[in-house]
């Protein structure tokens, strides 16, 4: 062969002897084919074949595969992230003149998608309180119901059980977002959810630097169509991100009975100081859904929320002033502790939180006395305020 050949034609290594515990990272935007009779009947290979690399390579259907079974589903796709996730599964089911419910504790980038995309092409949304009655909202041109549970900063448990019976009924899809529970602590396939989002950014990342989403079905039927709409909008994900939540998702048991079980003692241990502030956790005894949380969860993850009066804003600077171990930012899930101050008053409909200050506490791997020291002095500053 001519240099310029040997430069383009790799040779093939022995592989006679070797074995590896990792997955392959496999890349490719060209997928090739045997023959021109196997490239012309490409199609027949099925919504989950290789026929380019936009649906993925061996490395891609590893984490697929490897979710489909936490969740006991038949079908897993992965895309860019958690909400793309929620977005991908609302294109592929709604059309025109159809609604969805969305619970007013949703991921706000959900309620941006109904308000400013959806409501624009003629699909409608209606938000519901959490931990209401659902069947008077549901009528012939609702399509879907989503849930989150615990919902996004309040932590309210919806009864997933109870939605799935009324909108099957009635011949309505539900989905559900997973992601603070995973699926080691809850399976929403199993209570009869069509579709169970994962933010695999968070927990099954577990290390704060891939940005990935998933969403596992039960039907065949669903799969394809999620499939074709991916297809047709061009969304894929890159192998190496795959090959990252793979090597996270290996110790994601471990990390996350460890941070369910601080943050459970932290949340019980500034409950019972019966101070000025309200801890919002689904494990602890009056919280919203506490009964259903107990009925069907294997265990909490690693973050809850502490509520302050209004007034407690003017303190936040000072309070998160000179942090040493948690950090300030949005994405929980992975080895660092975060805080995140947030507001939900231009958002919620329902609940006693509008005005508060709310203050999401995700438990990272720090050691457990240092963290408390520290998350005791910030609460103590935001508390003080309402002295």
């Amino acid at each position: 062969m001519h240099d310029h050949t040997i430069c383009v034609q790799h040779p093939e290594a022995p592989m006679a002897g070797y074995a590896s515990l990792t997955t392959p990272t496999y890349r490719a935007s060209t997928i090739v084919f045997d023959s021109a009779a196997a490239y012309a009947a490409r199609k027949d290979r099925g919504p989950d074949g290789y026929t380019y690399g936009l649906s993925g390579t061996p490395t891609t259907k590893v984490l697929e595969r490897q979710i489909s079974e936490l969740h006991q589903g038949s079908h897993t796709v992965i895309v860019p992230s958690g909400q793309a996730a929620i977005a991908m599964i609302m294109l592929a089911v709604l059309k025109p003149g159809d609604r969805v419910l969305i619970p007013d504790t949703v991921y706000p980038p959900t309620r941006a998608l109904c308000r400013n995309y959806l409501a624009a092409r003629g699909i409608d949304h209606v938000i519901y309180d959490p931990v209401g009655p659902i069947e008077e909202l549901l009528d012939s041109r609702t399509r879907l119901v989503w849930i989150e549970s615990p919902g996004s900063t309040t932590m309210e448990v919806q009864d997933v059980a109870a939605i799935v019976q009324a909108c099957h009924a009635r011949n309505i899809l539900v989905g559900c977002d997973n992601t603070w529970a995973t699926p080691l602590l809850f399976k929403p396939l199993l209570h009869g959810v069509d579709f169970a989002v994962e933010a695999l950014t968070k927990y099954i990342g577990g290390h704060s630097d891939l940005l990935l989403g998933s969403i596992t079905v039960r039907d065949k039927d669903h799969f394809a169509v999620l499939r074709e709409t991916m297809s047709t909008l061009g969304i894929g994900v890159s192998p190496d991100e795959c090959s990252l939540a793979l090597r996270g998702i290996e110790t994601m048991a471990v990390r996350l009975r460890h941070v369910g079980a601080v943050a459970q003692r932290f949340a019980q241990r500034l409950s019972d100081q019966q101070a000025g502030y309200t801890v919002l956790h689904p494990a602890l005894p009056g919280a919203a859904g506490h009964e259903i949380w107990k009925r069907d969860f294997e265990g909490a993850s690693g973050v809850f929320s502490v509520g302050f009066p209004a007034q407690a804003a003017t303190r936040l600077n000072e309070a998160l002033q000179g942090l040493a171990l948690f950090a300030i930012g949005a994405s929980w899930g992975g080895t660092h502790s975060l805080l995140a101050p947030m507001s939900v008053e231009n958002d919620r409909h329902f609940g006693p939180y509008g005005k508060s200050l709310l203050l999401r506490v995700s438990i990272g791997l720090e050691d457990e006395a240092e963290l408390w020291r520290e998350l005791q002095r910030v609460v103590s500053v935001l508390d003080s305020s309402a002295e």
